[in-house]
């Protein structure tokens, strides 16, 4: 059997899902995973064969894509500023607008530190840990500590830090009753922020296969996490620190009144023009 023989297959199975472009796309990641072979060139894909035993794993892949759940967890590992991560059900997958915030956040600090100053960062719900694993590989001599309530993202972040040799401090905590006990000159976070009454508008992929903690606040106010940063902003950053924040675009104008006060503070849009962070950094 050659990978073209499940093309008509996909398409028809995941319609319900997904558009015939997503489709063939999800074939390609499930094939090139499974054949352990990238393939740029269309033609020598699909000619490729199949033994039976990766026939067998791609059909299965394509049961549990019929059943909704992302591709990423299928396969263990997804990509996110060009490196390669462990994911699974315990956490929330990362997305591109969260790569934006990593962005800003080095561009601010590198205009502000050399590479060489041993800053401290703080992450705030580090899930599968990708920022502060990238974020160390950006500032090597930085001291950076990662909090997370769930003891499974923190084994998972853990991991992804010995996938690339990085050294992290992993903290499993439950922020929002937890007093900052020390000083940071930057706090990143993208802390969950979905409003529970926005339950409806989340697609099931994502509702019934990540976890509910990563995506929703546990009180009715969707500005939580971002009252508690601002409090612990007050007492905990340094001179000259600031905060990176990814926010519900909903919220945009409310996330970044609770900072204006003590603060300069920025609303900036992502990619796809929604309200997607603000940046306060401290007067």
């Amino acid at each position: 059997m050659k990978i073209r023989d499940f093309r008509s297959i996909f398409i028809e199975k995941l319609k319900d899902k997904y558009s015939k472009g997503e489709s063939i796309r999800l074939l390609k990641i499930l094939a090139e995973f499974y054949l352990k072979r990238k393939t740029p060139e269309w033609d020598s894909f699909w000619g490729m064969p199949l033994c039976k035993e990766n026939e067998n794993k791609i059909s299965d892949a394509l049961i549990q894509l019929q059943n909704g759940k992302p591709y990423q967890q299928i396969i263990g590992e997804t990509y996110f500023y060009g490196l390669k991560f462990w994911v699974n059900e315990s956490i929330l997958i990362p997305r591109p607008e969260t790569e934006e915030l990593l962005e800003l956040s080095i561009s601010r600090i590198q205009n502000t530190y050399a590479l060489n100053t041993e800053i401290k960062i703080l992450d705030i719900g580090t899930g599968s840990g990708v920022i502060p694993i990238i974020l160390k590989k950006k500032f090597p001599k930085a001291c950076i500590s990662a909090l997370d309530i769930s003891k499974k993202a923190i084994i998972l972040a853990k991991h992804n830090a010995k996938l690339h040799n990085i050294t992290v401090d992993f903290r499993e905590l439950d922020y929002l009753k937890e007093d900052l006990s020390e000083n940071f000159h930057f706090i990143i976070s993208n802390p969950p922020y979905i409003d529970p009454k926005e339950q409806k508008e989340i697609s099931d992929i994502v509702k019934h296969h990540e976890p509910y903690l990563a995506l929703f606040p546990p009180s009715a106010d969707p500005l939580t996490f971002y009252k508690k940063i601002y409090r612990d902003a007050k007492k905990n950053l340094l001179k000259n620190g600031a905060i990176f924040l990814e926010i519900n675009q909903k919220y945009g104008l409310q996330t970044k009144n609770i900072f204006v006060k003590d603060y300069t503070t920025k609303l900036l849009k992502d990619i796809s023009g929604n309200d997607r962070f603000v940046i306060a950094e401290k007067k």
